[in-house]
Order: C-alpha cells, then sequence, then structure tokens
C-alpha cells in the first residue's frame, strides 16, 4: 500500500466512524491491510455450523430483539452467539475505536442511516454472492440492501426493521368526537385530528408532539410525508437536499400552525429525542408520527391505532429504520457468522421469533403471517414496508447533515417551525453543503 492510499483509507476510516475515534483509527491506518477475513462462502448457503463461538455488537435500542434472536439461534445451533449491548450513545465511539485497532467483533449491526459510511470505509466483509443465493433474495427489504451497498456489492442484511407508523390514542379520539378505528389519511386531517383533540382541553392533554430538537426524530417521521406526496428530500443519491420541495413546505407551515395554535406539547420545543414518545404512552397526546417498534410498549397503557403516515393529499410511506447487520472485515469466523445471518432471514426467525414478538419482518413474502392476521396493525406496518413509496435514506454524511446536535437540518425545522423565518433556501443549501463535505 502506498502512503497516499494509505492516508486515504485512514480519513475514510476516520468519516466512518465520526470522528469519534479518529486518534485509533489513523494509528491503525498506519501499516499495511491484515489480510482478509476467512472465506465466506465456507459452507454453502448455510454457512458453517461447527460449535464455534461467535460475537455480536447491537445498540441498546435494539435489546428485546437481539436478545429474543440470539437466544432463539442459540438454542437450535451448534454455533453460539455471544451479545453484547452497548448503550445507544456510546456505540458508534466503540465501534470507532475496534475499527481502528482490528478489534470488530464477528458480527455487529449498524443504525441503517450510518451502514453507508461504514460499509464504503470496509468495516464490513462483501456477502453479494451469498445473498444472491438465497432463494428469496428479491424479498428481502430493499431499502436495508441499498443501504449496505456500495460499488454493486452488499454488505449488509437487514437486522431489525424499525418503521415509522402514525399512532393515535383511540379513547382521546372517541372523546373528540372523531373515528376511533381511522386515522388521518392526509397532512391536514392530521393536523384536524391534533386539533380536535386539543380542543378538549384536558389537562395535560396535548393534540399532537413531536421531538423538535430531534434531527433524527424527524427525518424518520416527516419524510415520509414527501415519499408519499412524490418528492424527495434526499436526491442524487443522497448528495443534495430536497428539503425545500412542495410537500417539505407543507410539512413545516403544517406543524408550525399547530405549534401557533397551541395543539402541540410545549415540551416538544427542546425535546431531543430522550424521551419523545413519554407523553404519548402516558395517554396524553392524541395523534403523532411513531416508531412502530414501540406498538408493544404503547399497548400496555393506550389502545392504539395505527396507520401509515399519510402525504399532503393520501397515499402512505414509512421510513424504513432500524439496524442492518452485516459480518466485520476482522472476523476470521466469516462461515459461521454466515450461518447465523441465513438463518437471521429464514421463515424460523422473521416469523417465529420477530413477528411472534410484534416486530416486522423483513421479507415482504412473509408480511401475511399467522401472528400478523391476529392484528392488523401489524399486517399493515409490514404491507407499507414494502410499499414503493417507503424508503430507507442513504447518504455517507447523514450524521453530520442531520442526526448530529445543531445539525443544519435541525437548524432547518426549528426555523420553519418555531421562528417562521424566511431562510427555508438559504438553511436547505446548507444540508446540501453537509451532505458534501
Amino acid at each position: 500500500m502506498t502512503r497516499t492510499r494509505t492516508r486515504g483509507r485512514c480519513r475514510r476510516l476516520a468519516a466512518a466512524v465520526l470522528a469519534v475515534a479518529t486518534t485509533a483509527a489513523l494509528t491503525a491506518c498506519g501499516g499495511s491491510d491484515s489480510g482478509s477475513a476467512t472465506d465466506v462462502s465456507a459452507g454453502g448457503i448455510e454457512g458453517v455450523d461447527d460449535g464455534t463461538t461467535l460475537t455480536l455488537w447491537t445498540r441498546a435500542p435494539l435489546e428485546f430483539q437481539a436478545n429474543l434472536l440470539v437466544e432463539a439461534y442459540n438454542k437450535t445451533h451448534k454455533n453460539k452467539v455471544e451479545l453484547t449491548i452497548t448503550p445507544n450513545d456510546d456505540y458508534v465511539s466503540r465501534v470507532g475505536a475496534a475499527a481502528g485497532s482490528g478489534d470488530l467483533p464477528d458480527l455487529f449491526a449498524a443504525d441503517i442511516v450510518y451502514a453507508p459510511n461504514w460499509v464504503e470505509a470496509g468495516l464490513f466483509t462483501d456477502i453479494s454472492a451469498q445473498i444472491g443465493q438465497l432463494p428469496f433474495a428479491d424479498k428481502i427489504n430493499q431499502g436495508h440492501l441499498d443501504a449496505g451497498t456500495h460499488e454493486d456489492k452488499r454488505h449488509v442484511l437487514p437486522f431489525v426493521l424499525d418503521l415509522s407508523a402514525m399512532f393515535w390514542n383511540k379513547a382521546l379520539y372517541q372523546e373528540a368526537g372523531l373515528d376511533p378505528e381511522k386515522g388521518p389519511t392526509t397532512l391536514a386531517e392530521f393536523a384536524a385530528h391534533a386539533k380536535a383533540v386539543q380542543a378538549l382541553k384536558k389537562d395535560g392533554v396535548h393534540g399532537t408532539s413531536f421531538g423538535g430538537n430531534c434531527g433524527g426524530c424527524n427525518v424518520f417521521t416527516w419524510f415520509p410525508t414527501m415519499w408519499a406526496s412524490g418528492d424527495d428530500p434526499l436526491p442524487d443519491g443522497g448528495t443534495k437536499s430536497g428539503l425545500d420541495s412542495d410537500s417539505a413546505k407543507q410539512v413545516y407551515s403544517t406543524w408550525r400552525d399547530l405549534w401557533a395554535s397551541g395543539a402541540v406539547d410545549p415540551a416538544s420545543r427542546e425535546e431531543t429525542g430522550a424521551s419523545w414518545v413519554a407523553a404519548f404512552q402516558q395517554g396524553k397526546i392524541g395523534v403523532m408520527p411513531y416508531p412502530a417498534t414501540l406498538l408493544a410498549t404503547a399497548d400496555k397503557t393506550v389502545d392504539v391505532g395505527v396507520a401509515p403516515i399519510p402525504g399532503v393529499d393520501g397515499g402512505g410511506s414509512t421510513f424504513v429504520g432500524g439496524d442492518g447487520i452485516g459480518i466485520s472485515k476482522d472476523s476470521r469466523k466469516a462461515g459461521q457468522a454466515w450461518n447465523f445471518l441465513s438463518w437471521l432471514m429464514s421463515e424460523e426467525a422473521q416469523v417465529g421469533v420477530l413477528a411472534a414478538n410484534n416486530s416486522t419482518v423483513a421479507r415482504s413474502d412473509l408480511a401475511d403471517n399467522e401472528h400478523t392476521r391476529k392484528d392488523p396493525r401489524l399486517l399493515a406496518l409490514n404491507q407499507v414496508a414494502a410499499a414503493p413509496t417507503s424508503r430507507t435514506p442513504v447518504a455517507v454524511n447523514f450524521q453530520q447533515a442531520f442526526n448530529a446536535a445543531g445539525s443544519p437540518w435541525v437548524t432547518l425545522l426549528r426555523n420553519q417551525v418555531f421562528q417562521g423565518k424566511d431562510s427555508l433556501a438559504e438553511d436547505s443549501a446548507a444540508v446540501t453543503e453537509a451532505l458534501a463535505r
């Protein structure tokens, strides 16, 4: 490796870990490549199940599903997976440090919006051939596959899908004179329903709520309205902002009106995402876009209605989020790791583990299953996940542009909703600049 190539690879790695472990990454990049991982093709389509111990890392928000999956796999296979759960705020730095020192686990999950960055930096092993051999490969969620694709090579499969959906409190709808079985089907209906609940003037109850200082929360819940309306907030392969489209303007003006009318929980203004769904779970919010993975939790305290997030004039969409998973560049047990991944995509795991516990499946051919037939809400979520209007946004610099504290996207949405500033063109251009860095 030449010195120039070494420096280039180091810069990509430093970017991949979002600069939290730059020193470790650059130190590790000083020498030559450490060699390729064990041949992932070993063992054929099902990989190798020979009693090997595998290591797997994931972040805390997926602890429930990860534990279920690992427990089920370990009970039915010779291989054993050792799971490590890391707090969400510490996960990127942990991956960064391990990537720099060559100590990544055999398998690790990545927030799907980070996947393009980490894949481009070479943190995952190419599993294109193995994915292509799966008889249901064309049924695997395309958004997650695309996020893990670089130079036509696939590196990531879906681990756990997290969808955004419209949730409403059926009891509050009933009190407000709304049909508790019908959620909003347009952006205007969403606003009208929120105002109807606010008009109840119940102490501590508000029409709606959102993470007003949380970039990721509003990518997750506002982009679907733009997609359902035929607009793309991230055109040109995630290198440009489309956040000044007609539908985007309708989203901002709707939330600005809801805020001005008092229909939004006042705590929303400074909400950074740590507790943005708490008020709904306490029965204090009428209707709001919400993470579908929390349906089981919300159901414990609220009679919940669920529907796709509507476009300006109708239709529906969802942000196909959650985490992807792949075999790390440092694994020497890739054949065994593929055994876990191929099982993860099986009906046994998707239906018998995930669907059985109210989680969305990652295969469209399994959307209608024995568990979703018992709860139409789950079937609706599975179906919208496979809809052409539903997407996983792909951008190498997603974190800097959207999720980071004080990102240009956070500035844009706060200027539009709380300040009503005439700065949309300028703020959208700042997002484009961040995406291009």
